[in-house]
């Protein structure tokens, strides 16, 4: 029992991998390794730093010193200062050199774009993993007619697989997306209090040149290609915004996904995997809800709403720094990420535990296809020598005839039988059930699908190295 709040993504949601990526000890030992990067970099340029300071930061890096940095930050009310200053306790010789010509942005920017890329990575391999998932789904019930919905009102049919092509699509947008953004993510660097670097540039005794080798230099050790060129104190707060507008898409396509699968639980044509123990309703017994489908539909609507956060952010800041981006970023931020990965999981889940009942589907089918076929059934007829128009009007009457039937007393769907026991359409039981066949009204549905799965396979290959993760639903 706990006697403060606890954030659900945390408790309940959230990978252990990705709540340690937005963790205390990853972010002040990133702090660290960046304060590392600018003294080894510094010492490489000329500046008098020795090795043996180094070492000791090295040696201390994820040795992190809580209670003397609380202590600090109680009295300082900075967070980076009380870092430093918990730092130096453990680096006595570094003490004087770390963070030397640096800024608080300095460690928080860089870290925060660090921790960025290593979650939008962790979430890639989500990603994959739940594109190569909905790959082999649609792959197995290609070819498995079913009604396709317009207004969730039946229309021509498809095929299972050709509908989860449509779930698959809108996830590699997503990547695609996902991809851009990593590959274009840069540091900030070390561009000091206004961005104009002058205090490194007073360090280097005006040397231009050494200032521009020391951002190389910091980015290189933080394994990335580039800084971006021009900033003030922070990274353009845009950053933020287009990193949560990519899981804010991926957000979206989960939420449409679990809208689906939870309509189709209604129709009791899918079900989402249930352990032997499961309870569906507290009061309901026997109730078997479309929870995790449901969870994602949660998720995914914070999400979408969260990546207004760092919209307003960045619209907001004033000149070259305002920290009114701060307190905000540090929720926004991570929270995202926590909820994204919690989605994926269970996108990952659901679809490789689905069940889908093909009986129901056929049931389904059979009910409207009646309706839908009328008109290959009037074309049939009219080869034979029928007449079109007559045939069309008794075809009129029988529909209405029939719906009538259904919609007022309930009853099944007659119409065929009405159309067998009318002589003026000529036409037997096997030329009706040649004709009502599902698979002659999905147009090109199995081949759409089985074309799109080759598009997508050099997709998976390229990636093959990120398949196989398991996800452990919590709740």
């Amino acid at each position: 029992m706990s006697y403060k709040y606890e954030n659900p993504l945390c408790k309940r949601y959230a990978s252990s991998e990705m709540q340690f990526i937005f963790s205390d000890d990853n972010k002040f030992s990133t702090w660290r390794s960046l304060w590392i990067a600018l003294a080894e970099s510094q010492k490489e340029l000329g500046l008098d730093i020795s090795q043996n300071q180094i070492d000791e930061m090295v040696k201390n890096v994820k040795n992190i010193n809580y209670e003397a940095a609380n202590r600090y930050e109680a009295e300082v009310r900075h967070d980076v200062m009380a870092h430093i200053l918990a730092y130096g306790e453990q680096c006595p010789a570094a003490k004087p050199i770390i963070h030397l010509g640096a800024t608080s942005c300095y460690v928080g920017d860089n870290t925060d774009i660090i921790l960025m890329r290593t979650a939008l990575l962790l979430i890639k391999k989500l990603l994959v993993n739940a594109i190569d998932k909905l790959w082999s789904f649609a792959d197995k019930y290609k070819s498995l007619p079913c009604l396709a919905y317009t207004h969730f009102q039946a229309a021509q049919p498809t095929t299972v697989g050709k509908r989860a092509t449509l779930w698959l699509a809108d996830l590699l947008l997503d990547l695609e997306q996902l991809d851009f953004t990593i590959d274009n993510l840069k540091l900030l660097g070390c561009k000091g209090t206004t961005g104009t670097g002058a205090s490194f540039l007073s360090l280097f005794n005006g040397d231009h040149k050494k200032v521009t080798q020391l951002e190389k230099k910091i980015a290189s050790k933080m394994e990335f290609d580039a800084v971006y060129s021009v900033s003030g104190q922070t990274y353009s707060r845009k950053i933020d915004y287009y990193v949560l507008s990519v899981l804010s898409g991926i957000a979206q396509s989960a939420y449409k996904f679990s809208n689906d699968i939870r309509l189709l639980s209604h129709l009791k044509e899918f079900e989402e995997p249930f352990e032997d123990k499961q309870i569906g309703s507290s009061a309901m017994a026997y109730k078997r809800n479309p929870m995790r489908s449901e969870r994602i539909a949660s998720l995914s609507r914070y999400v979408i709403v969260n990546a207004l956060n760092p919209a307003l952010t960045a619209s907001a800041q004033w000149f070259e720094r305002t920290l009114d981006d701060s307190a905000n970023k540090r929720i926004a931020l991570p929270e995202a990420f926590l909820a994204v990965d919690a989605i994926l999981s269970l996108y990952i889940n659901i679809i490789s535990g689905v069940s889908v009942y093909p009986k129901m589907i056929e049931k389904h089918l059979a009910d409207e296809l009646p309706f839908m076929a009328t008109e290959n059934i009037l074309m049939y007829c009219v080869k034979k020598g029928g007449d079109r128009q007559e045939l069309h009007e008794r075809i009129r009457k029988h529909s209405l005839d029939a719906a009538k039937e259904i919609k007022q007393y309930g009853s099944d769907n007659d119409l065929i039988k009405r159309i067998l026991s009318d002589k003026t359409f000529n036409i037997s039981e096997q030329e009706m059930e040649d004709i009502l066949n599902a698979e002659n009204f999905c147009g090109r549905a199995k081949e759409q699908t089985e074309e799109f799965l080759v598009e997508v396979k050099p997709v998976l290959d390229s990636n093959r190295d990120l398949l196989g993760v398991k996800v452990n639903i919590k709740v």
